[in-house]
């Protein structure tokens, strides 16, 4: 069978999503997971990946069965949970088509990013929410965020991985950015094709910085219609961001 998971994970103490060197991964969790449960090795492929320190709520990736287990769909959910830590958890597994794969058939992706703005950040929102205690404008929050919205050639917010080329696409639709008040600040939403390396983080600090003043509307939205080479000025951490959901 060929299997759609859904998972949630904390990735607080994570590497990551992809496997890498030196590093405890949640894709490197699952496959151990799995190997453990199918007695060889099962190749899992992602959605696309999280950075060390970003959440998920529905994170999508797919294998498939070997010939030997009968056990069907709904049996992969706690035989998974059971050998995975407690920080990553199948929230639900599904038998799909051969042609389904979990990062070639996304349509779109949902990230969530949270701004806390209360002067003493709360402990549960520990390593769950950018701490902001300088109170940010909202109307120049959303102001900036509109910049966003569209089709454009997303250069300034996006992270080097050192093996860019004259060809490399930066060009993304984003279909919403906007922000709704939740208790303790803000909740940022961004919908959109795709999502370069870092590009929600950067979309966010650029965000946040003209909301506070420190980069003018004008210059970030030049670094959106204008791509020059220019970065957008600030990363946001990881500690608030969160991957809602991926459509297919």
């Amino acid at each position: 069978m060929h299997l759609k998971l859904t998972i949630a994970y904390d990735g607080t103490r994570f590497g990551g999503w992809q496997i890498q060197p030196n590093a405890d991964t949640v894709q490197e969790r699952i496959e151990g997971a799995l190997a453990e449960i199918a007695k060889e090795k099962i190749r899992l492929h992602g959605s696309g990946r999280t950075d060390a320190g970003v959440h998920a709520l529905g994170q999508v990736a797919n294998f498939d069965a070997p010939n030997h287990l009968t056990m069907n769909p709904f049996n992969w959910v706690p035989a998974l949970n059971s050998k995975l830590p407690p920080e990553i958890r199948i929230m639900e597994c599904e038998e799909v088509p051969d042609e389904f794969h979990a990062r070639f058939s996304a349509r779109s992706k949902t990230y969530i990013y949270r701004l806390c703005l209360s002067p003493i950040l709360p402990p549960f929102l520990s390593k769950r929410a950018w701490h902001l205690p300088r109170q940010l404008n909202p109307v120049d929050l959303g102001k900036a965020l509109s910049f966003y919205q569209g089709s454009h050639d997303f250069r300034a917010f996006a992270a080097n991985r050192g093996n860019e080329t004259e060809e490399t696409d930066y060009v993304r639709e984003i279909t919403r950015a906007d922000f709704e008040q939740i208790d303790e600040g803000y909740l940022i939403t961004f919908t959109g094709n795709g999502f370069l390396y870092k590009m929600v983080r950067l979309l966010t600090g650029g965000a946040v910085q003209a909301a506070q003043g420190y980069l003018r509307q004008d210059d970030l939205y030049d670094l959106v219609n204008s791509p020059t080479g220019k970065k957008s000025p600030l990363c946001a951490p990881p500690d608030g961001l969160t991957l809602l959901s991926v459509e297919y």
